[in-house]
């Protein structure tokens, strides 16, 4: 048995007696690594010992991003506030309706947005190009928060930028090793100090400047106050598209959400809550801060001419407010915290989801686990090249383009669940995830996705025409969630499982409809797992009795020799 198979499923921390001396040291060594990722696999109860309310609490800690006061501002420089509140409008209610059925789904079933797309169109392999499209997602926002970062730190300390950037960047590597258990405490002590800060300033301006609403609801776009564009349907279409970058934060939300704990008559309230207001409910924080960052850019540009060409920068924003009423030294001390509190705390939750969605693909494609710390170094050298390209320079295009391909996964995942699951009852309500169960590629997904974000960005790049262009987040948006049901009725469901049957006569759920908690023996590592992380092996015991694998395991099968056969 490989060394890499033993200690790869060592996920849980638990120690194999089974395993051998190499295997059983090489696991140790990896285990401090991946003691808390839980990367490929199902999020067992045995660890999921938080509230609804630190689970939702933490969740909504990795929003603190200053990206939005970013998006806001160059949407409404950009189109103008009436083309910017109406885009903002458009992003929130499509976050809404397509992140609800995503986070009910990673919360009840205790998984990841990777394992619930596997079974939502797309197949074992077939996911793997959603799994691309989420780290660009990790990738890029690190970027862009740490370029922030890097500005605040160059404002206060006078550090060069391409300093700043490596410094924002190697910061956060040590921070995010250890999982899940380190960064909810990191967010529950973060957000109330970060939320004084942030709001404190906004409304000191409300309060002391009540002029500076009409300026703001009057402002048509431009860095000085004059020129700009109407409200028009192109222009809120091109500010929604930057803003619907942020589709695939649901994502993130959900590496949290599927720590939440069994749904029960006793927390039914609390955990719809938590599920509600942590999953799609964070689009409201955003569209908040996105107008907020618009209107404290108009700000800067009609009161502080100075200031114009920075005004979509976060760190000068807040500055300049907390000049108003502060000494400057403080003004910049407080204006320097917020910007690094903020960073620090997003950056965290892109480095931890972009080192699961890339080992999650390397696994599969290769059968080969290397452990996630590798792909936290690989997410942020990548992220790194992007803040030395000084890619805030072209933030809005990079945006647009990004966007067509995350509203054609994410759509297409809640298409398939609200449509295809519940609507036509094609596609199986209970999401698998398992080697074995599934076939390789669904087209209903897979196929869906490529189309959508294929035409989409032809779109987008004028391949139609310039007319067309501003409504490339359309195109992605409405393929990606009719296509998903027309390939399902085409194919007649065939491809959404492989097998029926897992081989394991336990039932998958307790009396509320939970995944079980009860307990099976992998027969490679040794180790015990809980039921719905199990499936039966296709190799028979020593003396020829039924054993199981763990799903984690059985990805990093290279013979194939514990693969179920297909149901005939």
């Amino acid at each position: 048995m490989s060394q890499t198979l033993e200690s790869a499923a060592v996920g849980d921390g638990r120690e194999s007696s089974k395993a051998t001396a190499p295997a059983g040291a090489t696991a140790q060594s990896r285990s401090r690594e991946t003691l808390e990722d839980y990367t490929l696999r199902f999020a067992p109860r045995s660890y999921r010992k938080w509230g609804p309310a630190v689970v939702a609490t933490s969740a909504l800690g990795g929003i603190a991003y200053l990206a939005d006061f970013s998006i806001g501002a160059n949407v409404g420089i950009a189109n103008g506030t009436g083309n910017a509140l109406l885009g903002i409008g458009i992003f929130a209610v499509v976050i809404m309706l397509t992140g609800y059925p995503l986070a009910f789904y990673a919360a009840r079933y205790n998984i990841d947005l990777d394992l619930v797309t596997r079974g939502s169109g797309f197949g074992y392999y077939g996911s793997v190009v959603t799994n691309v499209i989420f780290a660009s997602f990790t990738f890029i926002f690190f970027a862009l928060e740490g370029s922030i970062m890097a500005q605040g730190l160059k404002l206060g300390l006078h550090i060069p930028l391409w300093l700043g950037y490596l410094m924002s960047t190697v910061l956060i590597i040590p921070l995010v090793i250890y999982g899940m258990k380190a960064l909810a405490k990191l967010q529950v002590w973060t957000t109330p100090l970060w939320l004084v800060m942030m709001v404190l300033p906004f409304a000191y301006l409300a309060i002391s400047h009540p002029s500076s609403f009409s300026t703001f609801m009057s402002f048509s776009g431009g860095t000085d106050a004059k020129a700009g564009h109407g409200v028009s349907f192109a222009g809120t279409m091109l500010a929604a598209g930057v803003c619907l970058s942020l589709i695939a934060q649901i994502a993130e939300q959900i590496d949290y959400l599927r720590f939440m704990p069994p749904k029960t008559p006793e927390n039914n309230r609390k955990w719809w809550t938590a599920v509600l207001l942590a999953g799609p409910g964070w689009v409201i924080f955003g569209a908040i801060k996105q107008i907020i960052g618009l209107f404290l850019a108009v700000y800067l540009i009609a009161h502080t001419a100075s200031e114009a060409g920075v005004a979509n920068q976060p760190v000068h924003q807040f500055l300049a407010i907390y000049d108003d009423f502060l000494p400057h030294w403080l003004a910049l001390t407080l204006a320097v915290i917020l910007v690094v509190i903020s960073q620090i705390k997003i950056n965290v939750t892109n480095a931890y989801s972009g080192s699961l969605a890339w080992t999650n693909s390397f696994t599969r494609v290769t059968k080969t686990y290397p452990g996630r710390l590798i792909f936290i170094v690989i997410n942020v050298a990548i992220a790194l090249v992007l803040m030395e390209s000084d890619m805030f320079s072209f933030l809005n295009n990079l945006l647009n383009f990004y966007a067509n391909c995350g509203i054609a996964w994410i759509v297409a995942v809640a298409s398939d669940i609200a449509i295809n699951k519940y609507l036509l009852k094609i596609s199986p309500k209970v999401p698998e995830f398992r080697r074995g169960m599934l076939y390789s590629v669904n087209p209903v997904g897979f196929v869906s996705v490529i189309a959508a974000a294929g035409l989409s960005i032809l779109v987008y790049f004028h391949v139609f025409g310039d007319a067309l262009q501003p409504y490339s987040p359309i195109v992605a948006a409405v393929l990606a969630l009719v296509l998903p049901p027309v390939l399902a009725i085409a194919t007649k469901g065939k491809y959404y499982l492989r097998r029926t049957d897992d081989g394991i006569d336990l039932p998958m759920f307790d009396e509320y409809g939970n995944p079980s908690d009860a307990t099976l023996t992998c027969c490679v590592t040794g180790l015990e797992f809980e039921r719905p992380d199990m499936i039966a092996s296709a190799k028979p015991g020593p003396n020829g009795e039924k054993q199981y694998i763990s799903s984690l395991a059985l990805s990093c099968d290279k013979t194939g020799e514990h693969v179920l056969p297909a149901q005939t």
